[in-house]
């Protein structure tokens, strides 16, 4: 595929990158104006010279006003016209957050006692807001926001316990634009303190070339193993998934590579597209740089963000290792090889750019020091221009810098609009009530039982995730839903209850009926699209097991446990997903017939589930069944002998 369909195949399935085609003038002052923007975000990230309130609304500024320049209202206006009022909306767009930065003492001073202007101001900037994210994240956000404002508005009509006083339309408009739990709350200050950085580094990264590296080291690693080219894609996914936070993107920009390549050899058109959407998907799961709702996650838990990659770490591995699995059975089911050694790239030459990888290593290393995410993320970006001077290859240009700029603030514009409409919804929470409200109506249908509770609160994630953002989708269920898991009599850590709300919204990216990650990947191996996401369901298996396994045993996210009980959690884990993956693919050493399926899921399932007695149930059946193929494979192929 060539950059401009891969660009078309994005913005079909992900509206963050349904750009419009500038040219001339207004594509350079556009350019010029991202690039400011990315310039603002580091220079207020290194001096820090406004307040908080001030910073976040010249953030959301920024990106209104990129926004309506870049995003038309439909699909056909993707051309290189903008429509005159697409000028008015960038320029009030641009308005409201210099509003805040010209009248900063005064509304500070007037709190509680605001002006008809600043109602007026307060009430665009609700608007635009709700028009932003309609056009960047799509409907189901903004529907939901707009339930959540009717409700604000119209609670004293509510039925039952959803019933309250009613907030007047002022009071509602102060909420949402004049204090910290509204509009310019938590969410908008993750983005404009951490995610943005962190999104910037991933573009500086991109303009080096790592992103083919990306493959061409995934091709050395595993493309000479069975079913290499799945392997490949798993591989390159997981490194992939850590410079980018689109699930979309991520199987876009690599599938086009690795798809034709499984097919090729031999992959059914639904598992291509099944093993890329899933990887990439988990591409967001994945430490060091993890999906956006990963800092919100840190910022609502007030747990350091280190600490959170840290204990997304062994689950990460374990649902890669779940798909390296099934990957691996169908291969061998199939009796498909790998690449030929004239198929891969130049082992000598994938080595020597190894160096490519330092500042991803230098991001680890930098919030292992305990150095926050924002310097952190910062020093990531100068690492990558000090490694890129290496070679004259990977050399950035000052044209390349400022490509990057671009880059990174286009590349930022979802997140500002989700973030942004999500502090819609949470104002409305804190200012009614209603996740308290919720939290019990859960905790009240569950029966108060952990199981109940926790499948119930995968179905909201699941369905909030259908074409909802994982931002947005994070906060809701973590203002909601984890409340009610943490309320519960069984003691589930906090980490342990948000870490779960995070999975089910990403995984959501893949589940049908609305999985955009299975339908972008479908797109691109010409097959069909629920069938794609169904074998994407299968396929990610284990994203669907291991969030109730930390729930039951935080030992999996490192929570109070040693390092001698983790690496014992994880080995009976990778064997119990190597019975998951059995049974779900239905062969190991040879063909497995149903009741040697159902046997073997169970028995790895066990062994997922940490403590000794599951894990000598589980060891011991795999060992049966392992044992009788082991037999049976020997007496076919002594009969074949004779």
């Amino acid at each position: 595929m060539s950059q401009e369909e891969i660009q078309e195949m994005i913005g079909k399935y992900d509206p963050d990158f349904a750009f419009r085609r500038l040219e001339g003038v207004m594509r350079a002052f556009t350019f010029a104006f991202a690039v400011l923007f990315s310039l603002y975000q580091l220079y207020v990230s290194f001096f820090t010279p406004f307040p908080d309130q001030v910073h976040r609304a010249v953030h959301l500024s920024f990106g209104l006003g990129l926004i309506f320049l870049l995003y038309p209202s439909t699909k056909k206006g993707r051309g290189s016209r903008i429509p005159w009022y697409d000028y008015m909306l960038a320029a009030l767009g641009i308005g409201v957050g210099l509003y805040w930065l010209l009248n900063y003492e005064e509304l500070f001073n007037r709190i509680g006692n605001f002006t008809l202007t600043d109602f007026i101001v307060g009430g665009i900037a609700m608007i635009l807001v709700l028009i932003a994210a309609l056009r960047v994240v799509g409907v189901p956000i903004v529907t939901i926001a707009v339930v959540f404002l009717l409700y604000a508005y119209f609670g004293n009509h509510m039925p039952g316990f959803l019933e309250h006083r009613g907030v007047s339309l002022e009071r509602l408009i102060s909420q949402m634009y004049f204090t910290s739990e509204g509009i310019l709350g938590t969410p908008l200050m993750v983005s404009a303190s951490f995610i943005f950085l962190f999104i910037l580094f991933g573009s500086f990264l991109d303009k080096t070339g790592v992103g083919e590296y990306f493959n061409d080291l995934s091709l050395v690693v595993a493309g000479r193993r069975i079913g290499g080219p799945a392997k490949v894609t798993i591989f390159s996914s997981a490194l992939q998934g850590t410079i980018s936070g689109s699930s979309v993107a991520n199987v876009v920009t690599s599938g086009a590579f690795t798809i034709p390549m499984m097919k090729r050899l031999g992959y059914r058109r639904e598992f291509a597209g099944a093993v890329e959407a899933s990887s990439s998907t988990g591409g967001q799961i994945m430490p060091p740089i993890m999906g956006a709702a990963a800092f919100l996650m840190a910022e609502f838990t007030n747990i350091p963000y280190s600490q959170v990659a840290l204990a997304a770490l062994i689950p990460a591995l374990l649902f890669f290792t779940g798909i390296w699995i099934m990957v691996h059975f169908e291969a061998k089911r199939l009796g498909l090889r790998g690449l030929r050694p004239e198929e891969l790239p130049s082992r000598k030459e994938v080595l020597q750019k190894l160096y490519l990888l330092i500042p991803i290593l230098a991001i680890i290393g930098f919030l292992m020091l305990g150095m926050s995410p924002m310097r952190s993320a910062i020093y990531g970006i100068l690492s990558v221009i000090v490694m890129g001077a290496v070679r004259k290859a990977t050399r950035m240009s000052f044209k390349d810098i400022l490509s990057a700029l671009e880059d990174g603030a286009r590349s930022a514009l979802g997140v500002v609009a989700a973030t942004a409409c999500a502090g819609i919804i949470v104002g409305v929470i804190t200012l009614t009530g209603i996740g308290l409200k919720f939290a019990n109506g859960l905790l009240e249908l569950a029966g108060g039982m952990l199981l109940p509770t926790l499948i119930l609160t995968m179905l909201a994630s699941l369905v909030l995730g259908m074409g909802t953002p994982t931002t947005a989708n994070y906060i809701i269920t973590s203002t909601i839903a984890a409340p009610a898991i943490i309320a519960l009599d069984y003691p589930v850590p906090l980490l342990a209850a948000h870490m779960f709300v995070f999975y089910f919204g990403i995984v959501a990216d893949i589940t049908p009926p609305v999985a955009l990650a299975s339908f972008a990947a479908s797109g691109i191996a010409d097959s069909n699209p629920m069938k794609t996401g169904m074998e994407s369901t299968r396929v990610a298996i284990a994203a669907f097991i291991i969030p109730f396994i930390f729930v039951y045993q935080p030992q999996l996210l490192l929570i109070d446990t040693t390092w001698a009980e983790a690496v014992g959690v994880t080995v009976t884990a990778v064997i119990g997903m190597i019975g998951v993956g059995a049974g779900m693919i239905g062969f190991w050493l040879r063909q497995l017939n149903a009741v040697e399926r159902l046997i073997v899921i169970a028995a790895g399932l066990l062994l997922i589930i940490p403590g000794l007695v599951t894990d000598l149930i589980g060891m011991g059946t795999l060992g049966v069944i392992f044992t009788l193929q082991y037999v049976q494979g020997k007496k076919q192929k002594g009969n074949l002998i004779r």
